[in-house]
């Protein structure tokens, strides 16, 4: 982000034409939100009862009748979960929620990434019937497992589907399905998170139980207390904010910031090294979503979705070093594959003649699978444009992960792939900014080419110039705690629905390296009085920048909290060099 050959334009965000109808907020925030398309004090509103009804989820009614079967015959239910953190959130919820709401048998299973791969495989199907349930409940997966479903109804097992990935031409035959993304849903959400779709199951099928009297000698669940799994899962998934999900993170933090989150989500805050009464969105994304994720990356969701079901905080605690040493362990092998990426951009640019194709295919018969995910959203960042890290699978298999721009659906762009070459690529899924698939080793350098041309036909309109879009400068008396404060507490920041972003030009009075790859820097508005901290994290080449004397920079309004000591700090999210 701060190496000199990686410039970017700071562009300030336009404001809508449209004024605050009141005089609730500062202007300060009343410029934000317009800019971001927030119109009203209603678009802020983060209370439950906000929240749309479940029951505008297509498939809703059939998937309650079918847990209120479950639950009055006392059915065997076996969760599929997907292995990322969403995954397991929603594997955490559909346990917890379920056994909550009166089902006596509920286990789990989570496809191991290296033996299974994703969603509800036939093989799979083999692997949950060793628990012989009766259903097989999917969270975050299975609307593309066509052949999983077949095999699981052949075999007698009833399937409902939870899932919020995009549906193919062709939907699974289960006996139920809850998706907002079906073709004709009314949910107003379409950027729900798997955790969240099985928040919402939950939800509906307590109010029918409610309904039939179920609850009259026995009492009913409060199902608040899994919004800390909500939150969590809907963060790390990167899914868009949009005002349902800012609701419902929104009530998680709450519980976790009034100590009543679960003790796996407890445990994780602890491991990070963050406050649990502070903790923000961006804490879940950047601090425990890595930490659950790295069991799935590296070793076995099923050790991160034991941490999250646990209450025993003792245990809680084990678990949760055992997911901070693997996520070290993924940091240096993501450390070295970054640098093996940056060689193959480098030839890459040399065939080309120093022009990378639209989209771009990276490979390295060594890369770890469960990495390449985070690797192709490092080098996505870095060159703004689509691309897919691909990894070994065996059996003359690679695995690739896709991350992708706006203005590019790469999942769209994996499907118009599959219909002219039909035979290129095995299977495929994801969303508009992120996908999965796999092809066989020797079609690699035949869809290298598939995709970039793909990508290139789908650029019109797109601008591949990197930018920072800023909320414009703040005055030296606006740069205050109280500001960072009021930023902080005003609105649940996240993808989609981006914390403030300000810009302006700096003297810079000190500048060190701290760690290997911080820098922090002390600096001072041109022509300013007051002198702020400033960090700058992962920076590429720190040492190129000890000599910095005047620069421009894009900055968060941050709050270092060391000690008890609260001061405001500049975040820097860009630094560009001025005479």
């Amino acid at each position: 982000m701060y190496s000199q050959g990686a410039k970017k334009t700071i562009i300030e965000r336009p404001v809508a034409d449209k004024r605050w109808p009141s005089d609730d907020l500062p202007p300060l925030l009343q410029r934000i939100f317009l800019a971001r398309g927030i119109a009203s004090a209603d678009d802020l509103d983060r209370a439950l009862d906000k929240l749309p009804s479940p029951w505008l989820l297509s498939g809703m009614e059939n998937m309650v009748s079918q847990l209120i079967n479950a639950i009055n015959n006392r059915l065997k239910v076996t969760i599929v979960a997907d292995f990322d953190a969403d995954g397991a959130t929603a594997c955490a919820v559909a346990v917890k929620g379920l056994r909550l709401l009166g089902a006596e048998q509920v286990d789990f299973v989570v496809p191991n990434r290296f033996e299974y791969g994703y969603g509800l495989t036939p093989e799979i199907v083999e692997l949950v019937k060793r628990q012989q349930p009766d259903v097989i409940i999917t969270v975050d997966n299975g609307i593309s497992s066509i052949d999983g479903v077949n095999a699981a109804r052949a075999a007698g097992l009833k399937v409902l589907v939870t899932d919020h990935h995009l549906p193919g031409h062709v939907l699974p035959d289960a006996d139920a399905i809850v998706n907002p993304n079906l073709p004709g849903d009314r949910f107003p959400s379409k950027s729900i998170a798997g955790v969240g779709v099985m928040f919402y199951v939950l939800m509906a099928l307590r109010s029918r139980l409610r309904e039939t009297g179920y609850f009259a000698q026995k009492p009913e669940p409060n199902l608040a207390q899994l919004l800390d799994y909500v939150a969590l899962g809907t963060v790390a998934d990167v899914v868009a904010l949009d005002k349902v999900n800012r609701i419902l993170v929104h009530q998680g933090l709450m519980r976790i910031r009034s100590g009543r989150c679960r003790p796996g989500i407890h445990a994780l805050i602890e491991i990070s090294g963050r406050n649990p009464a502070t903790l923000a969105a961006t804490d879940l994304g950047f601090a425990l979503g890595p930490r659950l994720n790295a069991a799935g990356r590296m070793d076995d969701m099923s050790l991160g979705i034991q941490c999250l079901l646990t209450d025993d905080i003792n245990l809680a605690k084990t678990i949760a070093l055992q997911l901070d040493d693997l996520n070290n362990d993924r940091k240096d092998i993501e450390s070295q594959m970054k640098h093996e990426a940056q060689a193959l951009l480098g030839e890459l640019k040399t065939l080309t003649g120093q022009q990378l194709p639209a989209g771009v295919c990276l490979y390295d018969e060594n890369w770890h699978q469960g990495v390449i995910g985070i690797l192709a959203s490092r080098i996505k960042d870095q060159l703004h444009r689509p691309v897919i890290a691909f990894a070994p699978a065996g059996k003359d298999l690679i695995k690739g992960s896709a991350r992708s721009i706006p203005g590019v659906h790469v999942r769209d762009v994996l499907s118009d792939i599959a219909t002219r070459q039909p035979k290129l690529l095995s299977k495929f899924g994801g969303h508009a900014m992120a996908a999965g698939l796999t092809i066989a080793m020797h079609d690699y350098p035949v869809f290298a080419l598939a995709f970039a041309d793909m990508v290139k036909a789908r650029l019109h309109g797109v601008d591949l110039e990197q930018k920072i879009w800023s909320d414009g400068e703040l005055a030296e008396q606006e740069m205050t705690l109280e500001v960072a404060q009021l930023l902080q507490s005003a609105a649940t920041w996240g993808h989609e629905f981006p914390e403030p972003v300000f810009h302006g030009r700096f003297e810079v009075i000190q500048v060190r390296i701290v760690g290997q790859h911080h820098l922090k820097l002390v600096m001072r508005k041109e022509k300013g009085n007051v002198v702020f901290d400033a960090i700058a994290f992962f920076v590429d080449k720190p040492e190129q920048w000890l000599g910095l004397r005047h620069c421009q920079a894009a900055y968060k309004l941050d709050i270092n909290d060391y000690k008890g000591q609260r001061r405001v700090q500049l975040l820097l999210q860009y630094v560009e060099k001025v005479s």
